[in-house]
Formats: C-alpha cells, structure tokens, sequence
C-alpha cells in the first residue's frame, strides 16, 4: 500500500533531534541539550612545539601567551539528559574519553582547543560531532578512585593513578600519575572554554564544505579537591603521523580530581568560512 501524501500529515513527519528520525521523533541517537556530565580525570600537562601546536589552529585563533601548552585528559564519564533517565541504564549513560588540549587564544581571551579525542561509545561520539569535537572510537582505561582497601587509590598523596588510550589494537598514549600533594587550584587548561570546528563535508554536486568556529557553554561547573604529583607520559604515535608531531617535549604535573559540567549549547565565534 502506498502512503499518499494526505496520509504521510495523518501521521506526521519524521523528526528528532539527531538522526534516526522517527514519527514520534523518541528514536533520536541524541537528546536535546543540556547534557549532564560528572566524572572522574587523570590531567597532564606537557609541552608540544609550538609550530606544531600552532598547525593544528584555525584561522580565528592564535598562539597566545603560553604557545606550546598542551594538556592529555583521560575521564570516565556518567552522564544524563535533563530528566536522568539515562542514569537507569549504565551501559548507556557511561564512557570514557581521551582528548588533548592545546592552548590558544580568540581575540586575546585563553581557550583551548582539542585536535583529537577519543571516547568508547557512539553516543558521545556522535554528541562530540554536533558540537564539533574531533571524537573516534577508543579503547580508554583508567585508575578508578576507590577509597577503600589496599587495591582502592583514593585521590590523597601516596596514591598512585595510571591510564591509557589503544586505538584498533595499538597503544597510543599512557599517563601515571604519582599524587604528592593538594593542589591550590585546578589545572589552568581545564578551567578555560573550548573551541572546536564543525565541520559538514561536501556531499551535494557542487556544494563546498563549510567549517564553522564555535564555543562550548557550560554551566554548572564543579570540582573536587584536586591532587598533584609527578607525572609521566608516553606516546606510541606512529612517526610521521601528524598525531606524533604533538608528541611531549617536556612533561609537567599531573592531576586527579573529580569534575562536573552541563553543557546547554554552543556559540559561534567567527562567521562561517568555507576551505
């Protein structure tokens, strides 16, 4: 049987806020922000050469003050739409992420920018493409703070914390972290707000591609009692790879804390450009 077009308004148009669309649009991969996010991080901050830090920047953004500051984040997420029900169902509202941060400045005002990242899940995945955050899949696995007990690493000095990023069966990059002591404040590179690129690829006869620069907005930002110690931070990058060229100079301190954010949405921050 054949739907006419009277019969396609009975029932109403597919729709959602992400693909798959559905009549009733409840089939969505995505929920409309906000999005909740509280998690765990293992921090460390290094240096990359700044030429090729300054590479990886789009027209809009500059060096700044500190060219060559760069971060490897490694977190275990939970996270929720603004009515919790995703916290019922922990296959579906855990995961966890690798990114880099490099910093950089817009119109003289700090920001980062994340030239890769990593998370093992498609939802954030595909989350971190509409706001225009580069994600692939990962394997990521970190040191879990647990309080108790002699395999428990709570977030305190003497507690040891390691992680590591494998992509398609290969080690990519592995953090430990030896905590030493409270820190003052939390880490400069993760209090500063983000600027990604959305991308959407030519895919029309004659349409160009288009990449718009955007910031994330967040609320609600939240941390624990951050802790600090010596760090180490290895990259098994292939040479050559253009990953290998933000491979550490130097390695600074690392950081274990617990953190939260909502994220309601995106702003632009230069017009759209085409390349």
């Amino acid at each position: 049987m054949s739907i006419t077009a009277n019969t396609r308004r009975t029932l109403g148009e597919p729709t959602g806020y992400s693909l798959p669309l559905s009549p009733s649009g409840t089939s969505a991969m995505l929920t409309p922000p906000p999005w909740h996010f509280s998690g765990n991080v293992i921090m460390v901050d290094y240096r990359v050469d700044p030429d090729a830090a300054a590479a990886f920047l789009p027209p809009g953004l500059d060096p700044g003050a500190d060219p060559g500051a760069a971060a490897a984040v490694f977190a275990e997420w939970q996270w929720c739409s603004d009515s919790g029900a995703e916290l019922s169902d922990p296959q579906r509202c855990q995961f966890g992420e690798f990114l880099i941060m490099l910093a950089c400045e817009f119109q003289g005002a700090p920001m980062v920018r994340c030239p890769y990242a990593w998370v093992d899940a498609a939802v954030p995945m595909v989350r971190g493409w509409v706001q225009g955050m580069p994600k692939q899949f990962g394997a990521i696995h970190q040191t879990r703070p647990i309080p108790l007990g002699r395999a428990g690493s709570p977030i305190a000095a003497g507690s040891r914390f390691a992680a590591g990023l494998s992509t398609f069966g290969r080690r990519m990059v592995e953090a430990d972290v030896a905590l030493t002591s409270r820190a003052a404040q939390p880490p400069l590179l993760h209090t500063l707000p983000m600027a990604h690129t959305r991308m959407a690829p030519a895919w029309l006869p004659g349409e160009s591609p288009s990449a718009t620069l955007v910031a994330s907005e967040v609320t609600g930002v939240e941390f624990s009692e951050v802790c600090q110690g010596d760090a180490r931070l290895r990259w098994f990058a292939e040479p050559g790879d253009d990953l290998d060229t933000l491979a550490p100079l130097e390695v600074g301190t690392g950081y274990v804390f617990s953190y939260a954010e909502t994220l309601v949405g995106g702003r632009p921050l230069v017009a759209e450009t085409t390349r």
